[in-house]
């Protein structure tokens, strides 16, 4: 089912983005990587091409609209289409790593709140800006987005959480916008707190790594438009579902 087909993956040199981008060259896909860390960028180039298939790495700032618009070109002009995008770049609070809290509103910086909603919701909205067309050239596609939560108490998981919960209404209504070209937008998590190859060792042995998100991201850019607009889990049995939430 996804063999060559076309893939762009943002936030796709490490972690949860890396692992993604292994499994859809491993199912032969036609992978771009799209990162702001050139280096690791590079490295995980060169992982996706030891499976045999094609593969792009784009050095890209989600917060950047020129950068965005070269980098959809790019993948189409070099793959031919773009049939799924993946939303994963954004700026998490590793907390469960050890790392510090963020500061709770009354003592955060503007730019600094400015900063995540740019990365997180702003670099969904660049990037599905910029891929929607070629989407619609194609006559259709699929278009993933990274959800993630974030305890109330203590202090210091609001701005992540906002960006994230606005992502879910980003992807309601974008949904509805590109349902008649048939584009399906979704949004799923990887399903639990994650530690990735840059976590401190102690969190590594502790936390579930990259491979604990299986194949949902796999199976949300392959569902029917009757699942578009909505937010995904996987169930137990390895069938993806529609989260119920309150109004």
């Amino acid at each position: 089912m996804l063999k060559d087909k076309s893939v762009a993956i943002t936030g796709s040199a490490n972690g949860i983005g890396r692992y993604i981008a292994h499994r859809f060259a491993e199912e032969g896909a036609k992978v771009a990587i799209l990162d702001i860390d050139e280096a690791a960028l590079a490295k995980t180039h060169s992982e996706l091409l030891d499976f045999g298939g094609q593969a792009i790495a784009i050095p890209t700032n989600v917060r950047s609209e020129e950068t965005i618009r070269d980098a959809m070109a790019e993948v189409a002009e070099k793959f031919g289409s773009i049939d799924i995008l993946i939303n994963d770049a954004g700026i998490v609070p590793h907390f469960m790593w050890g790392g510090p809290r963020w500061p709770a509103i009354r003592d955060m910086d503007e730019s600094f709140f400015w900063n995540v909603m740019g990365v997180n919701l702003g670099g969904t909205f660049l990037c599905s800006k910029h891929a929607t067309p070629y989407m619609e050239q194609a006559g259709g596609g699929h278009i993933v987005n990274l959800y993630g939560g974030g305890g109330k108490s203590p202090a210091g998981a609001l701005t992540y959480a906002v960006s994230k919960e606005a992502i879910v209404h980003f992807t309601d209504y974008h949904a509805e916008e590109v349902r008649d070209a048939n584009i399906c937008v979704v949004a799923i998590s990887p399903g639990a707190a994650i530690a990735t190859e840059n976590a401190p060792e102690e969190a590594r042995s502790r936390m579930p790594g990259p491979e604990f998100a299986g194949d949902r991201f796999l199976l949300a850019s392959q569902v029917p438009m009757e699942m578009s607009g909505r937010l995904l889990d996987l169930d137990e049995s390895g069938k993806l579902f529609v989260v119920t939430r309150n109004p």
